[in-house]
């Protein structure tokens, strides 16, 4: 029980690792201590040692963060929060499920800072590696507010539904690259060792081999006796790219690259304005402000030429102008998102215009993802088909003819 400045009487329940820890926040807050009572005993902490030996014996599953981890993570402290365990506990049972070894020692590190006083928000933003702003953001407006756990619920249906759009993307993908992949393999082996034993036979035999024959034993001696060379060179090629890719100037080159090429470019801008409008609705359902919903976004958008569009609107906001115009001005947003954002700002329903926005362009990427798989099978695989059926004529069609030879010669 404590009174303020003003002699007002306040009881409350407040979870913290001690009575000195208490003691000084309330100090700190203006408040004078009538009486603090102990409810709930803490268990005996472990001694330095067993600590460690209960950690070299914990076992986990994976080392690095998946999205999976922050899902089960929100999840889990949402649903706790709101059956009214105190928070530190609830950051305790969580720490004991984890599977990810670096995950597990992040939440152990916030546990702490939480028991000594910091705030979730600031205690998840010591990792920005793991949380990043979108994350803080959010859980300081939770905190404001007093509804963390409705925050939580509300980040972890985000986070579900972009593990499942990032699923659609990647089945859509996944199968025509193994197929590309076998079909490279196939071509590697032949050339490697199913060429050189037939051109042995062919010499050893002295035969007149078909252009079609000489020309890919041509190409396979190139490929065996050049291997480590082209191995090399892609390898360079790769790395080149990569770091090209990481300077702006390289990532605005690629990024206008893909824009512009046919179907393609119109589904990446899609998947780009969906993870734009997602993070804007569930910011500012959240009770950001959209300033600063833009400058997070900005920030996490991870595209260039997005993240200079979205400076742009929120500079012009900064002016005070609504966010349509700038939007408009801008040309990267075609006419139905510019449409359903002007009714959500007239009708002050601008978090759910954005969450119809994301959705729309989620289906659309998502039913572009399926049909490509479906129509890229068939091709991929009269490619593999073609290719090797080449291969194996121009392997085989020396032998008929020196079969047919010696059948004449026999008669």
């Amino acid at each position: 029980m404590v009174k303020d400045q003003s002699g007002k009487t306040y009881r409350n329940v407040i979870d913290m690792a001690n009575k000195e820890v208490l003691v000084d926040k309330l100090h700190k807050e203006g408040y004078f201590i009538v009486n603090i009572t102990e409810m709930v005993v803490a268990a005996p902490q472990k001694k330095p040692h067993e600590t460690l030996a209960h950690l070299k014996q914990r076992k986990f599953t994976h080392k690095s963060v998946k999205l999976q981890d922050l899902l089960a993570f929100s999840r889990q402290l949402a649903t706790m929060i709101e059956a009214g365990v105190p928070l530190i506990r609830s950051l305790h049972v969580i720490e004991t499920q984890i599977d990810s070894e670096i995950f597990f020692k992040v939440v152990q590190r916030i546990r702490q800072d939480v028991e000594q006083g910091t705030s979730l928000s600031v205690a998840l933003a010591k990792h920005p590696k793991v949380f990043n702003q979108f994350w803080v953001s959010l859980l300081e407006a939770g905190e404001a507010s007093g509804t963390i756990p409705a925050v939580l619920n509300k980040l972890s249906f985000y986070l579900e539904q972009q593990a499942a759009f990032a699923s659609a993307i990647i089945s859509g993908i996944i199968y025509p690259a193994i197929l590309f992949f076998v079909a490279t393999g196939a071509i590697a082996f032949f050339a490697l060792f199913v060429g050189p034993k037939f051109e042995e036979i062919f010499t050893s035999m002295n035969a007149e081999l078909p252009w079609i024959t000489t020309q890919l034993l041509m190409i396979f001696k190139f490929v065996r006796n050049k291997f480590f060379w082209i191995l090399g060179g892609l390898v360079l090629a790769i790395m080149f790219f990569k770091n090209y890719i990481r300077t702006f100037q390289g990532k605005m080159a690629f990024e206008k690259f893909l824009f512009g090429l046919p179907v393609v470019g119109e589904v990446f801008r899609q998947i780009i304005l969906e993870r734009l409008a997602s993070q804007m609705s569930i910011l500012i359902d959240s009770g950001v402000p959209i300033l600063y919903a833009l400058d997070i976004t900005e920030r996490l958008v991870d595209n260039n030429t997005c993240a200079l569009v979205v400076n742009q609107i929120k500079e012009a906001v900064k002016q005070g102008e609504l966010l349509v115009s700038p939007m408009e001005r801008s040309g990267f947003f075609p006419s139905m998102c510019i449409q359903m954002i002007m009714v959500g700002e007239e009708t002050g329903e601008l978090s759910k215009m954005l969450k119809h926005v994301a959705a729309y362009y989620q289906e659309g990427v998502e039913t572009f993802m399926k049909r490509f798989a479906t129509i890229i099978e068939p091709f991929m695989l009269v490619f593999m088909g073609g290719v090797i059926g080449v291969i194996i004529v121009a392997m085989f069609l020396p032998m008929f003819n020196i079969a047919q030879l010696g059948g004449g010669g026999v008669k």
